[in-house]
């Protein structure tokens, strides 16, 4: 048997109060967080991620649980590891099948595949060996979201922002906010489940934003076309600039490096950018909440950019929000380190609210 069996059933054991379910995992009784009751437990609409390899002992393997849609990732960047990986890819399969039956189908996302359908994800397995179709949506603190699991090489729900969604619900009643790279909507959705005035969702790719839509049907918000912007996020903010448009939040969650004609995402170098472009963009008052997921970039010296962007007086750092412990790893599950300290965050993705004060305001 693998050793990394061992290690999914530690990891396994200590998300098992995550773990949505009438079963039971290692001896202990799961139940679904928030307000869900116990016949809503049976529907396995939950999402979290169950084994994060390259913290709790195998790095080029990471396994989230989506509804009762098992996601694979290999990570290994060596073809060679690549195969070893899938191999351990079908083990973790098999041996969570029968720790948790209720599970329907696996896919698995190769990074380094040279197959783009490899990256987005490929059917390992169905049901009793037959295809099943992964699960369109989950619940998340009673807010649905729609997924297309293998629509690109990321899952189309972060599972690291989880406490944020929970925060911008929690916060943003009656504020209007723009959700910058808004990806497949999901911050937005959760402002708007916390009572959000009005949200603009701002992203490139016009296919994220359709699942952004989904998900507002899901839960019964309006669809407004002008508030979905397929369009250059440098293009798009000079717009509301000119216009002299103003917002009570910015959400600012970029990817790691981007290029397009109208300019430059890079998350190692060019963070103070970004921020500087949005911030004319926020009432008095109002909020900045700055996402950067760069792996090498260590938590202090974000945390210094951030304070010297504060220096005029107009920036002050308001709060960090962690991510949750299911993808960071528990103290008895963790077994690295990773490549630089992300203190004072608890890991790579770095996630701060900043306060803006506007000159005059």
């Amino acid at each position: 048997m693998s050793d990394l069996l061992p290690l999914l059933a530690q990891a396994l054991a200590a998300r098992a109060s995550l773990i949505s379910g009438s079963t039971t995992v290692r001896n202990q009784p799961l139940s679904l967080p928030g307000s869900y009751t116990a016949g809503d437990d049976a529907q396995h609409v939950t999402a979290l991620r169950l084994f994060n390899g390259f913290l709790e002992g195998d790095p080029d393997l990471a396994i989230d649980l989506y509804g009762r849609t098992l996601l694979l990732h290999n990570y290994a960047d060596d073809p060679a590891n690549a195969a070893a990986a899938a191999i351990k890819a079908q083990q973790a399969w098999q041996f969570l099948q029968g720790e948790l039956p209720w599970l329907q189908t696996a896919l698995v996302k190769t990074r380094s595949s040279p197959d783009p359908a490899a990256r987005r994800g490929v059917l390992l397995a169905g049901l009793c060996g037959h295809a099943v179709a992964a699960d369109s949506k989950v619940c998340e603190d009673g807010v649905w979201y729609a997924l297309n699991l293998a629509m690109h090489q990321d899952a189309t729900l972060y599972l690291d922002t989880r406490l944020l969604r929970r925060w911008l619900k929690t916060n943003l009643a009656g504020k209007s906010v723009l959700n910058a790279f808004a990806y497949t909507g999901s911050l937005g959705v959760a402002a708007l489940a916390g009572g959000a005035q009005g949200v603009i969702q701002l992203d490139l790719n016009r296919r994220f934003l359709d699942l952004a839509r989904v998900s507002y049907a899901l839960n019964g918000f309006p669809v407004r076309q002008e508030n979905f912007i397929a369009g250059d996020f440098w293009t798009e903010v000079n717009r509301f600039k000119r216009r002299g448009e103003l917002f009570d939040c910015v959400l600012l969650d970029p990817p790691f490096f981007a290029v397009t004609p109208r300019g430059r995402v890079d998350l190692v170098s060019q963070s103070q950018r970004l921020i500087n472009k949005v911030r004319p963009l926020v009432k008095d008052g109002g909020c900045l909440v700055a996402i950067n997921n760069a792996l090498f970039l260590s938590g202090r010296d974000y945390y210094a950019l951030l304070q010297n962007l504060g220096g005029d007086g107009y920036l002050r750092i308001e709060e960090l929000i962690p991510v949750p412990p299911d993808f960071t790893g528990y103290p008895e599950t963790v077994l690295g380190a990773p490549p630089v300290d992300p203190a004072p965050f608890n890991h790579s993705t770095k996630i701060a609210v900043l306060r803006v004060k506007r000159k005059g305001g």
